[in-house]
């Protein structure tokens, strides 16, 4: 049986018009403009103000104040978020970037990212409630949809607080760590360190930022981009916003005693794919915020409404009970809870069985 709409002259219809929607949703999404939120995390001195402001042709820092050593000696974590609207051919895109100065300054930093959580939590919990609110469709999105994380080219692999801030935020946030000043390396030594970091990020069972799947219909240019791009992380990169001349042309870079560093030269640097990552796939890193980090905060703060509203019930019910009664009530709700955590791991036990069988 033909599902072809005929007119009725019996002619085939050709054009309904369907066609132009996403021309619509595109003039609506430039109209309204994009909301994007960066953190930039890593000790001081890797370059992070100088690639931020490269990467976007923006001066974020122009008020900052370099602290002296006295002062680094005391200094604890700080969140600082700034928020510029850069527009590009009609594109207008609301940029904050959450800079964490301090950040592995202290002698002792076993609690230096306990700042950054909190705020990642905090911009949750603002959606949470605004989701709840009656003005749901103008809910200003403030949550982390990608962090920055800075690691020294000077090490040979990963340093115990690198891994154990990727550890505590590799559930919360999408992480993409970047190898900074990478023009201080050879590139074999960058290749060496790449591969060291990737054999750590493994074996540690850390979860960073990893690119979709290319659909089968996309151009072989747009695939090869894709796959160079997750061939490159960790992203090796050198940040410039110096203009030079070199070769009878301008462009960004650094000089030195023996040659030119050009951060958009792909030989020197991975500037342009992590430039591309970030602005090819916003969409995607904001989806994986919404759709894993969030909604797995979501649903523990429902758990925890739920245990605790049963609690209070419950409460209420033996307000006038002895104390034994009461601690019975408590081990009750211990015995609910741990039935409770038994189920989610019955699920995810499931969820995992599952999704073995589906790629077999």
């Amino acid at each position: 049986m033909s599902s072809e709409v005929k007119s009725g002259n019996e002619h085939p219809q050709s054009y309904v018009g369907f066609a132009n929607l996403p021309n619509q949703v595109h003039r609506k999404s430039v109209k309204k403009g994009f909301e994007f939120t960066l953190m930039v995390v890593g000790e001081s001195g890797l370059g992070k103000s100088t690639l931020v402001n490269s990467l976007f042709l923006a001066d974020l820092y122009s008020d900052r104040k370099i602290p002296d050593a006295k002062e680094k000696f005391h200094k604890n974590v700080k969140i600082s978020a700034k928020t510029v609207e850069i527009e590009e051919r009609g594109v207008k895109l609301r940029l904050t970037v959450v800079d964490t100065p301090g950040f592995g300054d202290a002698i002792n930093n076993e609690d230096s990212f306990q700042s950054i959580v909190k705020y990642i939590d905090d911009q949750f919990e603002k959606f949470f409630h605004g989701e709840r609110g009656l003005n749901r469709r103008n809910i200003t999105d403030s949550r982390v949809h990608c962090c920055f994380y800075f690691i020294s080219p000077f090490g040979r692999g990963l340093k115990p607080l690198d891994i154990q801030f990727m550890r505590q935020l590799h559930q919360k946030v999408n992480i993409v760590p970047v190898i900074s000043r990478a023009d201080a390396l050879t590139k074999k030594e960058v290749d060496d360190l790449k591969k060291q970091i990737r054999r750590e990020i493994n074996d540690e069972g850390i979860k960073v930022y990893t690119l979709p799947e290319v659909d089968e219909d996309e151009d072989q240019e747009y695939k090869e981009e894709v796959r160079q791009m997750k061939e490159a992380m960790p992203f090796a990169v050198a940040g410039s916003t110096t203009s030079i001349e070199a070769k009878g042309k301008k462009l960004r870079g650094r000089v030195y005693p023996w040659g030119v560093v050009e951060i958009e030269n792909p030989e020197h640097s991975d500037f342009i794919k992590l430039r591309n990552m970030l602005i090819t796939h916003m969409q995607d890193l904001q989806e994986v915020t919404q759709e894993v980090h969030y909604e797995n905060y979501r649903l523990q703060k429902l758990a925890e409404e739920a245990r605790a509203g049963q609690a209070e019930l419950i409460l209420d019910h033996h307000a006038g009970d002895t104390a034994t009664d009461k601690e019975k009530m408590k081990r009750m709700l211990e015995e609910k809870e741990s039935e409770l955590r038994k189920m989610q791991e019955m699920m995810a036990k499931m969820k995992a069985e599952m999704s073995m069988n589906s790629s077999k």
